[in-house]
């Protein structure tokens, strides 16, 4: 039986921004619902916005209920555990990084499958990586990851460009799947373990 790398890869991103949403709604004291539409809205939140601009309707949880069950039991099995989780900042740090670094991979595949450009890719890895968090931010008050000076998006944008470079060098496409999702959320890690940080303009 052959499986879809990219099908797993966005089981495991549709995992890893479910448990990201759950902590971050856990951190603002919601309800069980309130946390249920966290954890929805920041693992759905980037392949809705880039399956409408790819006019590609309805949008991919909407034809496949399985996403959605999945974020819901990732959820729930989530508030289970989380009591028996010490550092949830830390945690919510790392299932946002490994979603960030498996849905810019997605997003950059379904931009090939489209034909679009390598540019036009990375800007759909971009927004399938960053805007579920941007939304997710948003309804719980908080300013978005992508608006600090931490490097979010860039990390986005480095790691599509890096997948591209290494299928022009000819490495096969499973391995430089695998090595973009090392590479963002190593980048990640690295970006907030010596605060590295874009210049910032004003005043």
């Amino acid at each position: 039986m052959n499986i879809d790398t990219t099908d797993v890869i966005e089981v495991l991103g549709t995992i890893s921004f479910a448990i990201s949403g759950t902590f971050a709604a856990v951190q603002k004291r919601l309800d069980p619902f309130g946390v249920l539409i966290i954890a929805f809205v920041t693992s759905i939140g980037g392949g809705t916005v880039r399956d409408l601009l790819l006019g590609d309707t309805p949008v991919a949880w909407m034809r496949d209920v399985n996403y959605c069950l999945l974020i819901l039991v990732t959820s729930i099995l989530t508030l289970f555990f989380k009591h028996h989780i010490k550092k949830f900042k830390v945690t919510l740090f790392l299932f946002d990084s490994l979603g960030l670094g498996l849905f810019t991979l997605v997003g950059v595949q379904k931009g090939i499958v489209f034909g679009l450009e390598p540019g036009m890719c990375i800007a759909l890895g971009t927004i399938t990586g960053c805007f579920g968090g941007i939304i997710r931010d948003t309804l719980l008050n908080t300013i978005p990851l992508i608006f600090r000076k931490e490097i979010y998006a860039t990390a986005c944008i480095a790691g599509g460009a890096l997948y591209f470079g290494l299928l022009y060098f000819g490495l096969a496409a499973d391995i430089a799947k695998i090595a973009v999702i090392v590479f963002i959320v190593t980048l990640r890690i690295l970006v907030v373990k010596y605060k590295l940080a874009l210049p910032r303009f004003g005043y």
